[in-house]
């Protein structure tokens, strides 16, 4: 993979042949030594896989990368933080060639505000999707959950008698704690779980692509533009307007750091938040 000139400088040209098993060893690079989720490692994988592809075997030089990057210039920010953070990590950690990456910078992220959708455009979807959609969508809007969260669930982190999901996730980036769904959620999820025949242990055995495309499928003939993103911003403007202090909404979101949840375990242990959460008696239907 690495030749030299004959002033000694390094040069990289990776090969297509090479390709496949040098994907597949930044894949377990990824999971193993930098403790990635899967999804996460699949995404800097697909990252890479477009950046070989792209090269089609051409020498590696830091022109070379900084002319791949400008394609990426028009695209959003978030989009080339994304691709710049894995090229930094394939060509720094992985390949230890520091010398093709240091130069390139991240951007300034502008933050905008969060603009929830209505209660009108959420009840509208609902009433347009089958039990199933019907269920995934109140439980995004209900529990605060991230897209992957709530989708990797499974039935036994799920407690219908007091409406709480414990995930047991934790990564090196994101935790979760405990956090809870509505009436509403609890009515429609029984009648799913009871309609449904899959004996996959998974709450929802459903791709988020599938998600996303049943999403856009049915809402954008109707203009309503609302994904699991959308519904966990809805969760978090709701949850406030209806007199939430921020620190627990933090918690239901698992926002809140495992060191903190340490100290100061009374004050977020699940009996009190749940009292906070059903308190604030959150409604998406009526």
């Amino acid at each position: 993979m690495l030749t030299k000139t004959s002033s000694g400088t390094r040069i990289l040209i990776i090969a297509k042949e090479q390709v496949p098993s040098i994907l597949k060893d930044f894949r377990e690079f990824c999971r193993v030594d930098l403790q990635h989720k899967d999804n996460t490692a699949h995404r800097r994988v697909g990252h890479i896989r477009r950046l070989l592809e792209w090269l089609n075997s051409e020498a590696i030089t830091r022109e070379v990368i900084r002319k791949y990057l400008s394609n990426f210039r028009s695209k959003s920010p978030h989009t080339y933080c994304n691709v710049l953070c894995s090229l930094r990590i394939f060509f720094n950690d992985y390949l230890g060639r520091k010398d093709l990456i240091e130069t390139f910078r991240f951007p300034r992220l502008n933050e905008t505000p969060i603009i929830a959708p209505t209660k009108e455009e959420i009840q509208k979807l609902f009433y347009a999707f089958n039990l199933k959609y019907k269920a995934i969508l109140l439980m995004y809007a209900t529990t605060g959950l991230r897209e992957s969260e709530l989708l990797n669930l499974k039935k036994s982190d799920i407690n219908l008698n007091n409406r709480t999901v414990v995930p047991k996730k934790h990564s090196r980036t994101k935790s979760t704690w405990v956090t809870f769904f509505n009436k509403e959620a609890e009515k429609v999820l029984k009648q799913y779980l009871c309609s449904s025949e899959d004996n996959d242990e998974r709450l929802f055995p459903v791709k988020r692509r599938c998600v996303i495309k049943m999403f856009h499928k049915i809402g954008d003939p109707m203009g309503v533009h609302i994904t699991p993103q959308r519904l966990r911003d809805w969760f978090c403007v709701e949850m406030g307007e209806l007199g939430v202090p921020d620190r627990y909404i933090d918690a239901f979101c698992g926002r809140v750091p495992k060191s903190i949840l340490a100290r100061h375990y009374t004050d977020y242990s699940p009996e009190r938040l749940k009292r906070i959460y059903d308190k604030a008696n959150l409604r998406v239907l009526s």
